[in-house]
């Protein structure tokens, strides 16, 4: 049976990467993006030339009714949802001190990254439960880095969005464990993709990567290589669990 997977916020960076990675294996992915159409379009092009079959779908990850839609399309386009990779993600513009903390924007970024999430893992174990009749299937949520060290100075918001994220994991986990769904999330460190550009920092990767242990940032698609074995049967007893994708980066 080809495998079926969405992949939040995959235009660019980890999510592109996983999805080419999914394609390469034969999977039907949906390809999900905010804005960046054209970019999603190309990433499912990719999909398609490594031998898998692909779909881009515009839904907002912040917004339920645009994740209920992503999955209604899926189910028209692919059938039996298998796999989900809640890859997408959102930071503030620029760094922020405790007492500039933006109401709105602290909101926008949980409504992302930790709501849209939960959401989206509700709509997933709702198709894949062995309890509701589905065939079960894997979860894996993106975390950050930030989860553990807190991002003082920088980005509290955000790092605290992730926090929940690593919390949910582990209790979805043990929740549907009886229901033939396993869930589990990765925690990237400093990883060369275009989200911090969009968070006001283009020189992050150049300026802070010869600080981690390896001497260099990850790239996207050794992140994908980590997600793709948590969605496999090859990750069969692995559930609940937070690996960290850092190269030893604290």
């Amino acid at each position: 049976m080809r495998n079926v997977v969405i992949v939040t916020g995959a235009s660019s960076g980890i999510g592109a990467a996983t999805a080419r990675l999914l394609g390469s294996s034969g999977a039907s992915v949906v390809v999900n993006y905010k804005n960046s159409g054209q970019l999603a379009e190309a990433v499912a092009a990719d999909v398609v030339a490594a031998g898998g079959k692909a779909i881009a779908v515009q839904a907002d990850m912040g917004s339920e009714a645009d994740i209920l839609r992503l999955f209604e399309e899926t189910d028209r386009a692919f059938g039996p949802l298998t796999g989900l990779v809640n890859n997408a993600g959102i930071n503030g513009p620029a760094h922020r001190s405790a007492e500039t903390y933006d109401f709105q924007e602290a909101m926008d970024i949980f409504a992302v990254n930790t709501v849209g999430v939960l959401i989206a893992c509700r709509e997933a174990i709702k198709r894949m439960s062995t309890r509701h009749g589905g065939a079960g299937g894997s979860i894996v949520n993106v975390s950050s880095i930030g989860a553990l060290t807190g991002s003082p100075g920088r980005f509290i918001h955000y790092a605290g969005s992730k926090a929940a994220v690593d919390t949910m994991t582990k209790g979805l986990a043990v929740e549907v464990a009886r229901d033939g769904i396993r869930i589990n999330a990765v925690r990237p460190g400093m990883i060369d993709t275009p989200i911090h550009a969009k968070a006001g920092q283009a020189d992050r990767v150049k300026e802070f990567a010869s600080k981690n242990p390896l001497g260099r940032a990850g790239l996207p698609e050794e992140v994908a290589e980590s997600i793709v074995w948590l969605l496999s049967d090859k990750a069969s007893l692995v559930t609940g669990a937070v690996l960290d994708v850092m190269g030893a980066q604290r």
